[in-house]
C-alpha cells in the first residue's frame, strides 16, 4: 500500500518547526509519518532523515515544505533527489513549488522538466546563500574599518596584574602562581602579558619586559 510521508528540518534547536508541520498536515500527511531533524543541512548524517529513507518504498510519496529542507548544498540536494526518485522510486512533492511534484507526469518529459526545475532552483538557492555570506563579510570588514569592534570586550586587568608581571619577569613568581592569585587561567595570564608587551605570546615562555616597566 502506498504511503504518504513528510520531512521537516530546522537548522537549530531554537527554531520552530510548526510552520512546516502545519503545511504537511494540511496536505494530508499523517503526524506519525512525519520525520523531524533539528540541525544544519550541511550534510545528510541526520537521524530523522535516515529513518525516513529506510521507510520509503516504491510508490510512496515524500512531502517537504521547500527544496532546501533536503539540504543546503546544490550537489547533495540533487543526489538525494535522485536517490528518492530513481533508486527508491518514490515521488516527491515540494509544497512551495508545484512544478516539483513527481506524482504527476511520470513519463520521460515530466521527469525531465522536474529535473531541470530542480537543478535551477537548487543553483539559485545556493548562489543566494553565497551572496548573503559575501555581503555579511563585506559588512563586517566595512564596520571594522570604521573602528567597530566585534566579540566580547577585553577584560580589564586587575591592578595587581602589573605588579605580578614585574615579579614574573624577575623570576620571583611563576606564571601559574601569578594566574592563580589573579583568579584567571595560566593561558590568560600569558596572553595578557603578550598583549601588554605589544604582541601576543605564542607559547608559555616569559615575554620580554614591556618598556613601561623599565
Amino acid at each position: 500500500m502506498e504511503k504518504l510521508y513528510g520531512y521537516v528540518r530546522v537548522s537549530t534547536r531554537e527554531q520552530n518547526e510548526e510552520r512546516q508541520m502545519i503545511a504537511l498536515g494540511e496536505f494530508g500527511v499523517p503526524g506519525g509519518n512525519i520525520y523531524i531533524d533539528k540541525q544544519s543541512g550541511k550534510d545528510f548524517e541526520r537521524t530523522g532523515y535516515r529513518r525516513l529513507l529506510r521507510k520509503l518504498r516504491e510508490g510512496d510519496t515524500l512531502v517537504i515544505k521547500s527544496i532546501d529542507r533536503l539540504g543546503r548544498n546544490y550537489e547533495e540536494i540533487l543526489a538525494q533527489w535522485r536517490t528518492i526518485t530513481k533508486e527508491k522510486k518514490a515521488a516527491i512533492v515540494v509544497l512551495d513549488m508545484p512544478l516539483l511534484d513527481t506524482r504527476q507526469n511520470r513519463d520521460l518529459t515530466g521527469t525531465l522538466i522536474a529535473d531541470i526545475v530542480l537543478q535551477l532552483l537548487s543553483y539559485v538557492a545556493q548562489t543566494e546563500r553565497e551572496f548573503i555570506r559575501q555581503r555579511q563579510q563585506e559588512g563586517i570588514a566595512a564596520a571594522r574599518a570604521r573602528g567597530v569592534k566585534f566579540g566580547r570586550p577585553a577584560r580589564e586587568r586587575p591592578a595587581e596584574f602589573y605588579e605580578l608581571v614585574e615579579k614574573w619577569n624577575k623570576n620571583e613568581i611563576s606564571a601559574r602562581a601569578a594566574a592563580k592569585r589573579l583568579g584567571i587561567s595560566h593561558s590568560t595570564f600569558i596572553r595578557w602579558c603578550g598583549e601588554e608587551s605589544g604582541r601576543k605570546s605564542t607559547g608559555f615562555e616569559p615575554c620580554s619586559k614591556p618598556a613601561f616597566y623599565t
